[in-house]
C-alpha cells in the first residue's frame, strides 16, 4: 500500500512537539487504513497515540519524533496542513526519485 503526494516537514525550528510530519494522501478509506496498518506494521516502534483510525478521514501516527499524518485526498485539500508548515524544509516524494524543496508554494 502506498501514499500519494508524500512530503515530509522538517518542523524542528518551528514547533517543539515534533521534528518532522510526513503526510501523504489516498483516495479511499481502505487505503488509508492499509497504509496506517502497513506503518505500524514496518516500524520497530509503536506510536504513543493514533487518532482517527476509526473515521479513516485522517489517520494520525504520533511517534514522538515524527508525526505521520495520512489523509483521504478531500480531506488533505481541505485542511491543508502543510500550508500550515509553510516555512518548513519540505521534502517531496515521488516513485523515482525525490526533490528537496524549501517550502511548499501554491
Amino acid at each position: 500500500m502506498k501514499g500519494d503526494q508524500i512530503l515530509s516537514l522538517d518542523v524542528r525550528k518551528l514547533t517543539s512537539i515534533t521534528d518532522y510530519f510526513i503526510i501523504c494522501s489516498a483516495d479511499t478509506d481502505i487505503q488509508v487504513k492499509g497504509i496506517a496498518d502497513s506503518i505500524r506494521k514496518n516500524t520497530d516502534h509503536k506510536p504513543i497515540r493514533i487518532e482517527g483510525h476509526e473515521q479513516l478521514n485522517w489517520v494520525l501516527l504520533d511517534y514522538i519524533d515524527v508525526i505521520v499524518h495520512i489523509f483521504r485526498t478531500t480531506e488533505r485539500n481541505y485542511y491543508q496542513i502543510e500550508k500550515l508548515w509553510a516555512d518548513a524544509p519540505t521534502i517531496e516524494y515521488s516513485d523515482d526519485n525525490f526533490t528537496t524543496v524549501n517550502s511548499i508554494t501554491g
